[in-house]
């Protein structure tokens, strides 16, 4: 969507910014003009502002000269906070020389938030008379920090929002909330120098720099370690997401040597996450288990087409070859960040209850629950395919066979929830043949974007890997 026409939003910050003047010039007189407190508080805005930290998702500046600026607003008054904050800005523009455009916006900012927050504040004190040998005064100066700072990010962050059509949650999200635990700090911060102003006088004034510098490292710690922080999560998807395109390359490869390696992984896939579910397992179980229903035959790579193909008579050797795929497919898939529960599923997938499973001859218990699902789904796909390498068989016969073998090889409970699937359904539709690799490829994507913030998975296969 094209980004909103500005021309009138500068008009409309210009005409703002002029308000602000007049109201600065009549709110002068009700100021506190003590110029040395003056003076130490813009130089230490015009500091805090010269070494800001820039934040680079969001595109504006986090500053320590906010804090002077509110500190300014309790103790001087609205038309020295307003000077204060409009020299901050024309000081920080020529050092950075931003656009006209963000000069204006940031002029109007930092003349209407403390002019507005003293408002508020002047408002509770004169309702309630409160002075600064009260407690609740230095409540009131915490207030009048927090509204400051969400007046300040409104009218700056809320003109790029507008114009760019860009929610303003997003910029809360990505830039206020993560700054939060360091802004509360700095309110306190200006509650205390308050406190130390009323009680002590100018000679709080070395401690207000001390308490700046420190802030100002603090922040700029915050935020080198977010970016940082970030830098490294992208690159981590994004290598995952190059790894996860070699196996589904590798996927594809392997079905031009076996025609039916793409179609039964896509079955089994969709067998096992139904089976899954209807078994009371977890969304993310259920995602798991559909995920490795696709990758369990990733380590046939190393099968010759004489095997694949499973037109000729197979000799011992070749059985050996045969048992190593499940740990071959383990090793390739556990390679990749995140796929260690997969690659997991993967090597005990042709386990029997019985022990005379590969590769590791587990037996019932010692099998997890996921592995179980997909032997189950892979046999009956084997079994009812038309394009397995056996004689293929009626769905009904296929669960008969599967029953008579439910004490030695596969769980009897995960092979009856399967025939319940299956019954009164329509088979056409149900059928493994039908299944589309592309199609379970793309399902795996959409789970993985719709994944839960926050929490660790595997990253899915994309579908244009």
């Amino acid at each position: 969507m094209p980004a909103r026409p500005i021309r009138g939003v500068i008009c409309a910050e210009a005409v703002g910014l002029l308000g602000a003047v007049a109201a600065a010039v009549l709110l002068a007189g009700k100021a506190n003009w003590e110029l040395p407190l003056v003076a130490v508080l813009l130089v230490a805005a015009v500091i805090g502002d010269l070494t800001a930290q820039d934040t680079a998702a969001a595109r504006i500046k986090i500053s320590s000269s906010f804090l002077a600026i509110v500190t300014a607003i309790v103790l001087l008054g609205a038309t020295p906070a307003a000077l204060i904050g409009t020299v901050t800005i024309l000081a920080g523009w020529l050092r950075f020389r931003y656009t006209g455009a963000a000069l204006l916006n940031n002029l109007f900012a930092f003349a209407w938030f403390p002019i507005l927050s003293w408002t508020a504040f002047q408002a509770v004190v004169s309702t309630t008379g409160v002075d600064g040998g009260d407690g609740l005064f230095y409540l009131l100066v915490f207030g009048t920090f927090v509204l400051a700072l969400g007046l300040n990010f409104l009218l700056v962050v809320g003109e790029r929002s507008y114009v760019e059509r860009d929610p303003l949650w997003n910029a809360v999200r990505i830039v206020l909330v993560p700054l939060l635990p360091t802004e509360l700090v700095s309110g306190l911060i200006a509650v205390g120098l308050a406190y130390l102003y009323v009680k002590v006088g100018l000679a709080s004034l070395a401690l207000f720099a001390i308490a700046l510098l420190v802030l100002q490292y603090l922040m700029g710690a915050l935020l080198l370690s977010q970016q940082r922080g970030d830098e490294l999560e992208l690159r981590a998807r994004q290598l995952a997401g190059f790894q996860v395109g070699l196996l589904s390359a590798l996927l594809r490869t392997l079905d031009l040597r076996d025609r039916m390696t793409a179609r039964h992984s896509a079955a089994v896939a969709r067998y096992s996450r139904e089976i899954a579910a209807a078994a009371g397992m977890s969304e993310e179980e259920q995602e798991l288990a559909h995920t490795a229903g696709l990758l369990h035959d990733i380590g046939k790579f190393i099968l010759s087409d004489k095997i694949l193909s499973g037109e000729a008579d197979l000799s011992e050797k070749d059985w050996v070859e045969i048992r190593k795929h499940p740990y071959e497919g383990a090793r390739i898939v556990s390679e990749i960040d995140g796929y260690r529960p997969v690659g997991e599923i993967i090597l005990a997938h042709h386990e029997r209850l019985d022990g005379l499973g590969y590769p590791r001859g587990l037996q019932r218990d010692d099998i997890p629950a996921t592995p179980k699902i997909i032997s189950v789904a892979a046999t009956y796909d084997v079994l009812t395919a038309r394009d397995s390498y056996r004689a293929r068989m009626t769905s009904f016969d296929a669960l008969a066979e599967l029953r008579r073998s439910a004490s030695t090889q596969h769980s009897a409970g995960y092979v009856e929830i399967l025939a319940s699937l299956l019954a009164g359904r329509d088979f056409s539709y149900r059928h493994g043949e039908d299944a589309d690799f592309d199609a379970e490829l793309a399902l795996d994507a959409r789970i993985d974007e719709h994944a839960s913030a926050g929490t660790t998975r595997a990253p899915r296969i994309a579908a244009k890997a």
